[in-house]
């Protein structure tokens, strides 16, 4: 009996990894909908489009104890973590509440988000 062997998968070199367009952009207020921290509201602070995850402000805080160093003294650091893009919604303008959004592409090519709920324009906050 002929024994099993085990390939290793081929991987294509020299690819770049995929990047999803996500509706969040750096400092928009969003409100997250499901999880430990569900109703939180705060500034997205990164957006990470290879792995569908952002940081927001106050949310999913976590505490990771740093050994002292010669440049950084030690202790006890608390910074949020990133969370998944689909726990979190963007707010509405015009009611605060969190809505879906869909885009709009103006005659002049400039595309523009738009709250379902209110049919507002979300402006960008750069």
């Amino acid at each position: 009996m002929k024994p099993l062997v085990y390939k290793k998968s081929r991987r294509v070199r020299g690819t770049k990894p995929e990047r999803h367009k996500m509706h969040f952009a750096k400092g928009d207020t969003v409100r997250v909908i499901s999880g430990d921290d569900r109703g939180k509201e705060g500034r997205v602070l990164e957006v990470d489009r290879k792995t569908f995850r952002v940081t927001i402000e106050g949310v999913n805080v976590v505490k990771r104890h740093r050994r002292a160093t010669q440049t950084a003294e030690g202790g006890i650091v608390e910074f949020p973590a990133p969370i998944h893009h689909s726990k979190a919604m963007l707010i509405d303008p015009k009611s605060g509440e969190p809505s879906r959004v869909r885009r709009r592409r103006d005659d002049d090519g400039t595309v523009e988000r738009i709250a379902i709920k209110s049919e507002q324009p979300i402006p960008r906050n750069r």
